[in-house]
C-alpha cells in the first residue's frame, strides 16, 4: 500500500485529500495543529477503509518544523509515496493595517514549510525513482491581490516553484504538481478575517471532493498545474496574459478594497 503525508489535514482541501486516499487504499500520515480532529479522522478513516493513519501533531509556523516531521517519519520506518503540502492560510486589508507577525508567519507556513518539506522528501522520492508532490497555490498566485497582498504573493512562489520542479524531474520518476483552486468550501474566509458579506456575496463556492479529484485526476496525468473550479476560473487565470498590469491591478482592487 502507498503512504500519503498531507498538511493541514485537519479541515477544508486536507480533509478531503485524506477521504478520498483512503478510499483509493492509501495509507495516511495526516499532519496539523488541532490534534482532537486529526485522532478523530484518523480513527474514522482506519475503520471505514482499513488502513493505517498516523497523526503528527504539529504546528508548521516554526522554524524547521518540516525537519521535525521528516525526523518522526523516518523513525517510524514510513516511505511517503505522495506529499500534499495543503497548508496554508490567507488575511484580508490593507498590509499596513494587518499583523505584521501573521503576514510572517503565512510567509512562514505557506512557503517556507512548503519548500522544506519537498527538499528533505524530493531526494529519497528520487532515489527511489517513483513519488508525487502535490503543492497547493491558488488562482490567486496568476495576479497581484491588493488587499491579500503577502497571500497572492506567496501562492505565485509556489506555483512558479513547482512548475520548475515539474520540469526538473522530468525524468526521475517523480511528478509535480501545483493545485490552484478559486474560492472552496472550506474555513479559508474565516481564517483570513473577511467579512461575512463578502462570502456571501462571492461567487459559488467550490466543494472541496471537486478540487480533490481535479488534482488526483492531474497529478496521475503528470500536469504541472491544474486550475479547478470551471470556466470561471480559467478566465480569471488568462485574463493577465490580456490586460495591461496597472489596469489589472486597479480593477482587482476595486473589487477587494474593504
Amino acid at each position: 500500500m502507498k503512504t500519503a503525508l498531507i498538511t493541514g489535514a485537519s479541515s477544508g482541501i486536507g480533509e478531503t485529500f485524506a477521504q478520498e486516499l483512503a478510499a483509493k487504499n492509501y495509507n495516511l500520515v495526516l499532519v496539523a495543529r488541532s490534534e482532537d480532529k486529526l485522532q478523530q479522522l484518523a480513527q474514522q478513516l482506519q475503520k471505514q477503509h482499513q488502513i493505517q493513519a498516523d497523526v503528527i501533531v504539529q504546528d508548521l509556523t516554526i522554524a524547521e518544523a518540516g525537519q521535525k516531521i521528516f525526523h518522526q517519519i523516518e523513525q517510524q520506518g514510513l516511505t511517503i509515496d505522495l506529499l500534499i503540502n495543503n497548508a496554508g492560510f490567507g488575511d484580508y486589508g490593507a498590509f499596513s493595517d494587518r499583523s505584521l507577525s501573521k503576514q510572517m508567519a503565512m510567509i512562514q507556513l505557506n512557503i517556507t514549510a512548503l519548500v522544506e518539506l519537498t527538499g528533505l522528501f524530493l531526494p529519497v522520492m528520487k532515489q527511489r525513482g517513483d513519488g508525487a508532490i502535490i503543492n497547493l497555490s491558488s488562482i490567486a498566485a496568476f495576479q497581484p491581490l491588493p488587499y491579500m497582498s503577502v497571500y497572492a504573493a506567496s501562492k505565485a512562489f509556489v506555483l512558479s516553484f513547482t512548475e520548475a520542479l515539474w520540469a526538473e524531474n522530468q525524468d526521475s520518476g517523480v511528478h509535480f504538481l501545483a493545485l490552484c483552486p478559486g474560492p472552496t468550501e472550506s474555513q479559508f474566509f474565516e481564517v483570513a478575517d473577511f467579512p461575512a458579506s463578502f462570502k456571501k456575496n462571492s461567487n459559488k463556492l467550490t466543494p472541496a471532493e471537486d478540487v480533490v479529484k481535479e488534482a488526483l485526476n492531474a497529478i496521475e496525468k503528470n500536469h504541472s498545474t491544474v486550475v479547478t473550479g470551471g470556466i470561471a476560473n480559467q478566465f480569471i487565470v488568462n485574463l493577465p496574459r490580456f490586460l495591461p498590469r496597472n489596469l489589472l491591478v486597479n480593477a482587482v482592487k476595486k473589487q477587494f478594497r474593504p
